[in-house]
């Protein structure tokens, strides 16, 4: 049962000065009570509140009996002790339900759950990017082997009961400066998947607000000193031509008969092309996926975002791509990996590497060096693979498709084609609106001046 008080006159200055010397109480709920002990000069606030079979107690401090400032007057004490209240409960809660989560923790897990992942894919004992991306930069690692150790972030060893958006923003602030902004963003990005995922599991032990926190504390801040628009011109860079994507493929093609690819390498980067897809879907295509008669390709969606995405992806392609695909779909098992590869191994006791075994591809470090012959070939010595699906997506956007048909064919959203792409989307527009113009002026230019 709480405790029955009677409620002391504390809410101004008059009323508390006609009280007794010694401590009165007044409820803010059944459980919570707001206290001032009065003295021969001013008093103090004071808040207890109901810990099991009796109660707990804890100054805030002085009140504006005689000085405003550094004290405090009725509201502020009555907003001071529930925030102390709430803080002590969340501490006691997360202390009751064993060691407390901390950002190590969440970011850990969220390390083992990508790591996982990614063995899952490949198909061997792989560790993923972000595990690189927040040991470098958030938990620190070890020094192993030539590799030197790193210290973790001030924010690793924070509770999660304690993040605060400043705690974040701090973090955020203390990152390299010659991070360039996407690399910023992907680190940002994984650091509020791994508290979000943390939030997510152990919603019982956690603040309700602690989603909201991560959200605003590792929000965007533009401002107008930020050098935005080199971001714009690099992405301006890798917009190609037509003629360009050509070049890029009959060069690709050449490095493939160069350095004995068989068709593997071309079949792969022609596909990227042609679909504006990403590695991560290409690569992950069955021969059931070549629609030879429909003229399309059913793309896996990528996997990135939440749940909700369609099965497969309805991307059209020309009759040349699909003629180049033949080969590898004709007399193949329907469940087989589209596109597959030779690998190697050394030769015991030599240094000499022989083929050993075909599979599908697996991560995108395997065109690095040959995207970098390719692009000298073709004249493109700054173009990157992702070249192909920006290029894509103006392309669909230029022949006046719908933003919702490009969004959906290349597997985004609407919001980010319009984040991206907004100038081709404009010059596009301007287009249809000008086929709306007519003639209005009467009797042509000469009008006004026969008029005259």
């Amino acid at each position: 049962m709480s405790r029955t008080i009677n409620d002391a006159p504390l809410t101004t200055r008059e009323a508390r000065r006609r009280l007794d010397v010694g401590l009165h109480w007044r409820s803010l709920d059944a459980d919570i009570h707001l206290g001032y002990r009065k003295a021969k000069r001013g008093g103090v606030w004071l808040v207890r509140w109901r810990n099991g079979q009796g109660y707990r107690q804890s100054s805030l401090g002085a009140a504006d009996d005689t000085i405003n400032v550094g004290t405090l007057d009725y509201r502020a004490a009555v907003k001071v002790a529930i925030a102390q209240v709430a803080e002590a409960r969340t501490e006691a809660r997360a202390a009751a339900e064993g060691p407390p989560l901390t950002v190590r923790s969440a970011v850990e897990a969220y390390i083992e759950v990508r790591d996982a992942r990614e063995r899952r894919r490949t198909g061997r004992e792989v560790r993923s990017d972000a595990a690189r991306r927040l040991e470098k930069l958030v938990i620190g690692r070890p020094a192993r082997g030539k590799r030197a150790a790193v210290a973790a972030a001030s924010l690793a060893d924070v509770p999660l009961h304690k993040l605060t958006e400043d705690d974040l923003q701090c973090w955020r602030a203390s990152l390299p400066n010659d991070f360039k902004p996407a690399g910023v963003q992907r680190v940002v990005n994984d650091l509020k998947a791994a508290l979000n995922s943390c939030a997510e599991r152990h919603y019982s032990r956690l603040p309700p607000g602690l989603s909201s926190t991560v959200k605003r504390g590792l929000r965007t801040i533009v401002h107008e000193a930020d050098d935005d628009d080199d971001l714009v011109v690099a992405r301006e860079n890798q917009i190609l031509s037509d003629d360009q994507v050509a070049s890029l493929m009959a060069a690709t093609l050449e490095v493939d008969r160069a350095q004995g690819w068989e068709g593997d390498l071309y079949r792969l980067i022609l596909a990227m092309a042609a679909s504006g897809a990403r590695f991560s879907q290409v690569t992950r295509l069955r021969v059931m996926d070549v629609q030879t008669v429909s003229g399309r390709l059913m793309m896996p969606p990528s996997r990135k975002g939440r749940g909700g995405k369609v099965n497969l992806i309805s991307v059209p392609v020309g009759r040349d791509v699909l003629e180049v695909l033949m080969p590898i779909v004709t007399g193949r098992s329907k469940g087989a990996p589209l596109f597959e590869r030779w690998r190697y191994r050394q030769q015991p006791g030599t240094i000499r590497w022989e083929r050993s075994s075909r599979g599908p591809w697996q991560t995108p470090s395997e065109i690095v060096r040959p995207w970098g012959d390719i692009r000298i070939r073709a004249g493109l010595p700054d173009v990157i693979p992702y070249a192909l699906r920006h290029s894509s997506i103006v392309r669909g956007i230029r022949a006046n498709l719908p933003t919702r048909l490009v969004a959906a064919i290349h597997d985004t959203s609407i919001a980010m084609i319009e984040r991206h792409y907004a100038r081709y989307i404009a010059d596009g527009l301007d287009t249809l609106a000008a086929q709306a113009i007519i003639p209005l002026a009467a009797g042509g230019d000469s009008s006004l001046s026969e008029a005259a």
